[in-house]
């Protein structure tokens, strides 16, 4: 695991994205082709404002990049709250991103619907290849969720399944989400976080007992792969490695 801390979040946003084309640009390399999962919510906004513009738009190969959803609230995609919708308008859109080469998240079915089909589009996708994205961007929420892996939810236990519908009690609501074991065999993960209000779950994660069911985000590390932590210094303030 690396740990990045940086005094501002404009710094914080820049250095991500040089790591991240570093990344798909060897992916490319290497393979032809990467294969990308991106967060929602409101922390990655900036950062896919920044790719879109000079010179992360004519530096990386966008049209051999695959880009998935780490997980989508069940609304319209027409609603604001809509994580494809905002990527769209950030991301897809100025770069002129072809459809093809977008796996949203329908919400149009049952949400356990849309999670059997999502895997299956996921797998197709694939084919006869390990399902191994290559870089998956997270959040992390201040009551240490990350995509859409909530604390005390059941979807935290799963196992089997590459993506899982989920059912929140407050405020009620229903989300799909990749889990864990599929989070987990990617090649790269950045964790974007920043602000103050991020301390506390930063510090529980990072350096608090080990329970998964109250701090979901510890259900995040891959055995072959490797975790990066992008920080600013308001949500890395509580971590006894950096105050110590």
């Amino acid at each position: 695991m690396s740990l990045n801390i940086y005094q501002s979040v404009d710094e914080l946003i820049k250095i991500m994205a040089d790591d991240l084309m570093k990344k798909v640009n060897a992916a490319i390399d290497n393979a032809g082709e990467c294969n990308v999962v991106l967060s929602g919510g409101s922390s990655p906004g900036r950062l896919y404002e920044l790719l879109a513009s000079y010179p992360y738009k004519s530096e990386i190969n966008w049209d051999n990049i695959y880009f998935f959803f780490g997980d989508e609230r069940c609304v319209p995609f027409n609603d604001p709250a809509n994580n494809g919708l905002m990527v769209k308008k950030t991301l897809f859109e100025p770069l002129k991103i072809a459809d093809s080469r977008i796996f949203y998240i329908s919400t149009l079915q049952t949400p356990e619907e849309a999670a059997r089909k999502y895997a299956k589009r996921i797998i197709a996708h694939f084919r006869d290849k390990p399902i191994r994205f290559d870089l998956i961007l997270l959040g992390l929420g201040d009551d240490a969720h990350t995509a859409s892996l909530f604390p005390h939810t059941t979807v935290l236990r799963e196992q089997k399944a590459l993506v899982s519908a989920v059912h929140l009690e407050k405020p009620t609501s229903s989300r799909i989400t990749m889990t864990a074991p599929l989070i987990n065999e990617a090649q790269d993960i950045f964790f974007l976080v920043y602000g103050e209000n991020k301390a506390q779950a930063v510090k529980n994660v990072l350096e608090g007992v080990k329970n998964q069911d109250e701090y979901p985000a510890q259900l995040i590390h891959p055995e072959d792969g490797n975790i990066h932590w992008f920080l600013d210094e308001h949500a890395a303030r509580l971590l006894d490695r950096v105050s110590g």
